[in-house]
């Protein structure tokens, strides 16, 4: 394991939590049967710390997702199962999207990815290392976990919380909870194999993964689970506008068929492997752990760098007279002051010229295509003069990349004490880190003697968790049940680091002060002024009740303190209850209040990306909230998010078939995102920009040169080609509601075998209620609001028979927007699709079975990009349905 100290040293504290359960429970370690073992045994549901609680009887609406629901569809990657079996949860491919292409943010019921908690058997999942800061609306600026790092095949069941839980389980828990259950057997096994591409001839899947347990003393169980894949990359890309442009002018080194590349990142030696193992210490305690080691290589594509129109690096602006904004390629001095190599700075791009800049230059007596073809040779006479054209003829598209660890493990102790009071012991540590490279570019400002390959740095995430958990069933004449108390204490210390890159990535060269770009074009790497490590620990205590007060009327109730120790406290409850109106008929309500801390990456983190504004590449900044820049345009330091939610629902028994239905309304009050992109050249005094117009605002840039200073304080060095800057703010409250439908029916459709059919549908609706229109602008506004489908659902009628079984589903996406390529000027509303999966199993012998399915049966896309000529995307690149098209594939499962 990568830094393996930290997990050794967890690892060493794992071995002595059996010692201290066998001091708190008293009883001597013996060997137990399983008469024992139900003893010690206990059932959880998300949501609850109640014993023996049943999915359909749950005070908050809950799905429990078998492993064998994730078996049946030909996706490899547990987000995207997730996506197909809860309509509330959205998850969408990252083609050009920064790290958001490594770990793809995901959406339960329109909200953040880091408003949804995970869990693996019951206990907090580290977040990832990524920040998503292309992360296509709702989940830009996200710090959430990377749930594609747990197998499908580890899994035991997945129980989804669609409800507010922060006073159960703390911060994070404000849209809802999702807890992986992982497999438990401690005999058998399976092995399973899986191929499948797109009916386009790509996107070539291959995986393996594994299954093994194994009995541990005569009561408990090692559980193992491997996966391996690797996945092909996907093209869903049209020559762009430009290229074509270039090509048809006689330019012969631009890349054909396609300049820029769409499509699902090329996914390399995608490793996992998860262990869960408990042991009995006696009669009445025993020791778990849990824990993983994962390891992926992803590489996706940039934007095309275009040899007539790049700032920084092919392209500037110059004058003539009066005449300003004249496009002109950018030349490079590299005689030794920069100065003295007598090399033009009029050379115009002639095809780029307006008509009324011809017009001005016709006055001048100056013929453009000549004029340019005569300054060309003069620099390629002129030793001292070059251009970047020499080197990049025809453009550059950079390939930008990341490999991901991440591993994890829990260790505890549990058991029961004399009264019935049990209690649960752990520690628990994760990591995530993402180191980033990108090549096919350079770093501009280092000249023609640039690299092209460049390893950009890593960030780090470090999570360490301890909890004490109590629980007792209290005796009270009037209820009729036990009234459960659940107390508990927690400590957290959550990490993040940032390391450097290679020098090369991110300094700035001799030619910096020429105009050239600072940093590995496309994603520079981290410097000395961006690296660093931040903490933050933070300590809770929650009490947390629930009982049949009545045979019919079931109440919880749940309150915790929670003190960080950069911002302070915090205090957030529950109320919930469900009222059994007759036996078909159940209706359940909980109230209550949340919250989410910034996190650490978040408050801390400072990037330098290529990113669209209109129509045009630029370089943009994302800064501290508290540097003097931020400070200037408004930030301020970050506080946490607080929510209001209720939720109001019915479960209902119509003949054989279980219907729930479900409203709930969240309320969240300073959410935080990143601000709207500031164009720093209109902050500067006399500029005709925000400091002219909004003099409230304070303008701290007198002239061009204290800008710079700004510039190199917020730790982008002499970056004159940085343009825009943004941060994280809290300024904008939003409400949203929405209903979820999910009903199951049993049919008797054949005379053997069982079938099934499930219904599951999502209406969300979110609404920006409060905004800082100096820091929230309109396209932020509908990306929050509509950036993800409203109504989105699906139906799966299922049969199983002896020797055989059958899947069809209908999968629902409404119509939603997109600010293509995050541009304010490429708005793209896109309509409502349903696509089709099919899956078919056979069973030659029990032990063996074969499949062959296919996802999105009948090939449908969503409704083409009409802007794909400006960056080459055939289809939306945030569409919920995706824009792979059909799927098939055929797998194979072996059990012992």
């Amino acid at each position: 394991m990568n830094r393996g100290h930290p997990t050794i040293a967890k690892l060493g504290l794992a071995g002595l939590l059996p010692a201290l359960a066998l001091a708190v429970s008293g009883v001597p370690a013996t060997a137990v049967g399983a008469e024992a073992d139900d003893e010690v045994e206990e059932i959880r549901v998300t949501g609850s710390r109640r014993a023996h609680r049943t999915g359909g009887d749950t005070l908050a609406p809950l799905d429990i997702i078998s492993g064998s629901d994730f078996s049946r569809q030909g996706r490899g990657e547990t987000t995207d199962m997730l996506r197909t079996l809860i309509p509330a949860y959205n998850v969408n491919a990252q083609p050009i999207s920064d790290a958001a292409t490594l770990v793809r943010p995901a959406n339960l019921r329109g909200l953040s990815p880091d408003q949804t908690l995970v869990l693996v058997n019951g206990k907090r999942r580290h977040r990832a290392a990524v920040i998503s800061f292309l992360g296509g609306g709702v989940s830009s600026g996200a710090q959430g976990p990377d749930v594609s790092a747990i197998p499908a095949i580890a899994l035991k069941q997945v129980e989804v919380l669609r409800d507010g839980a922060s006073a159960q389980y703390g911060s994070d828990a404000i849209a809802g909870v999702i807890n992986f259950v992982l497999r438990d057997e401690a005999e058998g096994g399976v092995v399973e194999t899986k191929f499948g591409q797109t009916y386009s001839g790509d996107g070539e899947h291959r995986q393996l993964s594994a299954n093994l347990g194994l009995p541990l003393g005569d009561a408990g169980f090692v559980n193992l689970s491997g996966d391996w894949k690797e996945r092909d990359p996907t093209v869903r890309s049209i020559q762009r506008a430009d290229a074509r442009a270039l090509i048809a002018a006689g330019n012969t080194d631009v890349e054909q068929p396609y300049a820029q590349i769409w499509g699902q990142p090329d996914l390399n030696d995608d490793w996992k492997g998860f262990v869960n193992m408990a042991a009995a210490l006696s009669d009445a305690a025993e020791f778990y752990a849990f824990g993983n080691y994962s390891e992926r290589e992803t590489e996706g594509g940039f934007f095309f760098r275009n040899p007539d129109s790049r700032g920084g690096v092919f392209s500037t602006t110059t004058a003539l007279g009066d005449v300003t904004g004249l496009p002109a390629r950018l030349v490079g001095d590299s005689s030794p002051d920069g100065r003295s190599g007598n090399c033009p700075d009029d050379v115009y791009i002639a095809a780029r010229l307006s008509p009324e800049q011809r017009q001005a230059l016709a006055s001048a007596g100056i013929n453009p295509e000549a004029h340019e073809a005569m300054r060309r040779q003069e620099i390629a006479a002129n030793a001292n003069c070059f251009l970047f054209n020499e080197r990049f003829p025809g453009g550059f598209r950079p390939k930008f990349g990341g490999e991901l660890t991440d591993e994890a493990l829990t260790a505890g102790v549990r058991g029961e004490l004399a009264g019935g009071l049990t209690y649960d012991l752990s520690a628990s540590y994760g990591e995530n880190e993402a180191e980033f490279f990108i090549r096919d570019t350079i770093n501009a400002s280092l000249g023609l003697s640039t690299p092209t390959m460049f390893r950009l740095g890593s960030y780090t995430q470090t999570e360490e968790d301890l909890n004490l958990d109590f629980s007792y069933p209290l005796e009270i004449d009037a209820f009729a049940s036990p009234l459960n108390v659940a107390v508990g204490l927690e400590w957290r210390n959550e990490e993040f680091e940032v390391q450097a890159g290679e020098p090369d990535s991110w300094r700035d060269g001799r030619y910096a002060e020429q105009g050239f770009g600072v940093g590995a074009n496309g994603f520079s790497g981290f410097g000395p002024s961006n690296v660093g490590k931040w903490d933050r620990s933070s300590r809770a205590r929650y009490i947390d009740l629930e009982a049949d007060v009545h045979e019919d009327l079931t109440l919880g109730a749940a309150l915790r303190w929670e003190d960080f120790d950069d911002f302070g406290t915090t205090t957030t409850w529950k109320l919930s209850g469900l009222y059994r109106v007759y036996d078909a008929l159940r209706m359940r309500a909980a109230w209550h209040t949340g919250f989410r801390a910034p996190t650490v990456g978040q408050q801390n983190i400072t990037n330098l990306t290529t990113a669209f504004q209109g129509t045009a590449l630029v370089q943009r900044g994302t800064i501290r909230p508290t540097t003097p820049l931020a400070r200037a345009l408004g930030g301020t330091p970050l506080r946490p998010e607080k929510s209001d939610s209720f939720t109001i629902g019915a479960i209902m028994d119509i003949a054989a078939a279980e219907v729930t239905l479900d409203y709930f309304y969240i309320a969240v009050d300073d959410r935080i995102l990143q601000t709207q992109s500031f164009v720093l050249n209109d902050l500067v005094s006399g500029a005709g920009g925000r400091c002219d117009s909004e003099p409230a605002v304070t303008c701290v840039w007198a002239n061009r040169a204290a800008l710079d200073a700004a510039r190199r304080a917020s730790g982008f060095g002499r970056n004159l080609d940085l343009s825009r800057v943004r941060f994280f703010t809290n300024d904008f409250n939003t409400r949203t509601r929405g209903v979820d439908l999910v009903a199951t029916v049993p049919l008797e459709l054949l005379d053997s075998g069982e079938s099934e059919l499930t219904l599951a549908a999502n209406w969300t609706k979110t609404k920006i209620v409060r905004h800082d229109p100096d820091t929230v602008d309109e396209k932020r506004i509908g990306q929050i609001e509509r950036s993800l489908p409203r109504v989105k659902g699906n139906a799966t009628l299922t049969h199983d028979a002896e020797a055989w079984r059958a899947l069809v589903r209908a999968n629902y996406y409404g119509h939603a927007l997109e600010y293509h390529v995050d541009s304010d000027a490429l708005l793209v509303k896109y309509g409502a699709e349903v696509t089709w999966d099919l899956e078919f199993g056979y069973r030659p012998v029990p032990e063996l079975e074969l499949v062959l399915g296919a996802d999105n049966v009948f090939d449908n896309r969503p409704d083409e990009n009409p802007y794909a000529g400006v960056v080459g995307s055939r289809y939306p690149e945030s569409a919920a349905m995706g824009s792979q098209g059909g799927f098939y594939y055929v797998k194979a499962s072996y059990e012992f």
